[in-house]
């Protein structure tokens, strides 16, 4: 019977006093977290109630067992689970009161400089993003390493693998050579402050926003809702347009193909009156030209301004819809068409000094030539 009881007592003491324990320190987080609503670390904090339950419990459980030597000495399978899980665990809430200082201090940089500086704030947001994953790969790493170490066989093959750590460091640093530089292309990316996490970027032609950043791959929203992914060493070795470097402020080109009788000066008041109306134009400048021309029209190129990459598209498009609405009602003679007058022949070398030989009837045979016999379809004779 104390067999029995005995284990029963240990393991339903253990999550008694895990409950009991653990309720009281949520509940003391809950209230530090409403009396300090100016920092959400205590918030963040609770994040990491289950696996401190589980630390809680694994240790308990397992001072118990050594305590009441409820193991036996030839079968150690329980201990051994118990020390893997709190190791387990134990890692969890590191990582986890770790982004929760990481967060609480990046919350506090960005509510100081959101509205003073944006890019700083995104280039903090990339770096702590990419910290934190470091962090939780290292803490897993000694975790992993821990649980090896637990088993006696890893302890004593131990001497031998650091012996051969080099080489195999060696070998492994050959066979990931691409993994390799793609981390450090990762850190280069996050501390050198080339692209950041929100950033405007057109790659490949394809103009989107950096959604997430990795050590060892990107993502870039599209708008047209993809996802573009692809090595963070993509940045590092090819050029790429970053549209938010700096200040966001951008120009913008609208360009038309109109007739060389439209009327110029109009549609620069024309363009005045379209930006005073769109609320997406910051009023910084503007400017209408004829930037080219052809033997049918003539190209007139329009420079708006905006505040921003997703506002210029908004001006660009309304000033393009808005001048060519404008030209088609009240200046239907600007806009592009095809002539079909008749073509006029270089002067011939014989005939009058006019340069058209005279016939009979007093028409000359050019215009005699494309004025014939219509039912025939041949020039006169």
């Amino acid at each position: 019977m104390e067999n029995l009881l005995r284990p029963l007592i240990v393991v339903g003491g253990s999550v008694v006093l895990t409950l009991v324990i653990g309720w009281a320190t949520d509940f003391l987080l809950r209230k530090a977290d409403e009396r300090h609503h100016e920092t959400p670390l205590w918030g963040l904090l609770r994040r990491g109630r289950i696996p401190y339950m589980l630390v809680l419990f694994a240790a308990l459980l397992r001072g118990s067992y050594d305590e009441a030597e409820l193991l036996p000495s030839r079968d150690e399978a329980i201990g051994r689970t118990l020390t893997l899980v709190l190791i387990g665990s134990a890692a969890w809430l590191v990582i986890r009161i770790a982004a929760a200082i990481v967060e609480t201090s990046y919350s506090r940089y960005a509510n100081a400089r959101a509205h003073r500086d944006p890019a700083r704030v995104r280039r903090v947001r990339t770096q702590v993003t990419l910290i934190m994953r470091v962090v939780s790969a290292i803490v897993g790493v000694v975790a992993a390493a821990t649980m090896l170490l637990t088993f006696p066989a890893f302890r004593a093959a131990g001497a031998s693998l650091l012996a051969s750590a080099g080489i195999l460091g060696i070998v492994a640093g050959v066979a990931a050579q691409s993994t390799l530089s793609n981390m450090f292309a990762g850190f280069q990316i996050a501390f050198g402050d080339m692209v950041r996490i929100g950033d405007t970027v057109v790659v490949d032609g394809e103009w989107g926003t950096v959604e997430e950043i990795t050590l060892t791959f990107l993502t870039v929203h599209t708008w047209d809702e993809r996802r573009i992914t692809m090595p963070v060493s993509y940045f590092t070795s090819k050029p790429f347009e970053n549209w938010s470097r700096g200040t966001p402020q951008m120009t913008g080109i609208v360009f038309w193909h109109v007739d060389h009788s439209a009327p110029v000066e109009a549609m620069r008041e024309k363009l005045r009156d379209i930006l005073r109306e769109c609320p997406a134009w910051d009023g910084r400048a503007y400017n209408l030209s004829v930037t080219d021309s052809t033997p049918s029209t003539m190209q007139v190129r329009a420079l708006v301004t905006a505040k921003d990459a997703d506002d210029i598209w908004t001006v660009r498009v309304a000033v393009r819809e808005q001048m060519l609405g404008w030209l088609a009602d009240e200046h239907p003679y600007a806009l592009p068409r095809v002539n079909t007058a008749d073509a006029i022949l270089p002067p011939s070398r014989n005939g009058n000094g006019n340069g058209h030989r005279p016939s009979q009837d007093g028409v000359p045979a050019q215009q005699r030539r494309y004025h014939g016999n219509h039912n025939s379809g041949r020039p006169e004779r």
